[in-house]
């Protein structure tokens, strides 16, 4: 099944690592004119010399006024991804403000905001649009120290139906993707110790972790065409962690 996006204008956050970074390629090539934003500089560098085709920004999205600025500036996007993500591990007991702001502040206030200005151009112009929030398995599925990172993740697909159902009229369709550990350079740092991984590999049907393009090509799904009616959804890229 070939997923072409020519004449489609894209906007990834969380563009300089990771999965971010991987979906921006994998969207220029398949012919979206992509914009990859991220705060980190030598990230977008790298990217840039990666991809000549793409486009970046540098932002930092924790800050509401100057990030509206900044993506309004960008101007009209058909398309979006929501990457940008970030978390602090920790027991429950011992979460402090400073680690609950922190994380909510760039995996939903954040979020929201990117999201709002792309979806009221979308409306403006009365061109339609796809929205994919790259959320987690962590938002239904409990994870023992963390406590914030996985209440940010519920709050992301709450809100993501609520977008669906109120931006649907429009013709703008909001998703999810919700995948389990996944092996970026992060993820495989993260999950090398088999004291650690061998707990949740065992309670996964397919007996592995997320490779970066089990995630990649299912949000390029959601963002194509080819899910033309799917909207507010919650894909679960997990293995079938969850049915156990």
């Amino acid at each position: 099944m070939e997923i072409k996006f020519d004449g489609k204008r894209a906007l990834v956050t969380g563009a300089g690592k990771g999965l971010g970074r991987a979906i921006a390629v994998k969207l220029a090539a398949c012919g979206a004119k992509t914009v990859a934003l991220s705060r980190t500089q030598d990230d977008l560098d790298s990217l840039k010399a990666e991809c000549p085709a793409i486009e970046t920004c540098l932002a930092d999205l924790s800050d509401w006024t100057t990030a509206r600025q900044t993506i309004q500036g960008l101007g009209h996007f058909d398309l979006l991804v929501n990457s940008a993500g970030v978390s602090r591990v920790g027991p429950f007991l011992e979460t402090k403000e400073e680690d609950f702001d922190y994380v909510f502040n760039t995996n939903v206030k954040a979020l929201y905001n990117v999201s709002q200005v792309v979806a009221k151009s979308m409306v403006e112009k009365k061109s339609g649009g796809a929205i994919v929030q790259l959320s987690s398995a962590a938002s239904t599925q409990a994870l023992k120290d963390h406590a914030v990172y996985c209440s940010t993740k519920g709050a992301v697909d709450s809100l993501t139906t609520v977008m669906a159902l109120e931006l649907g009229p429009h013709n703008i369709r909001t998703n999810c993707v919700n995948p389990t550990v996944t092996m970026t350079a992060m993820g495989v740092y993260a999950w090398s110790d088999p004291a650690k991984a061998n707990p949740v590999l065992n309670r996964i049907p397919l007996g592995r972790f997320a490779e970066v393009e089990d995630v990649v090509n299912s949000v390029l799904f959601l963002l194509s065409d080819k899910a033309s009616y799917l909207n507010g959804v919650t894909l679960p890229v997990e293995g079938g962690l969850l049915i156990g």
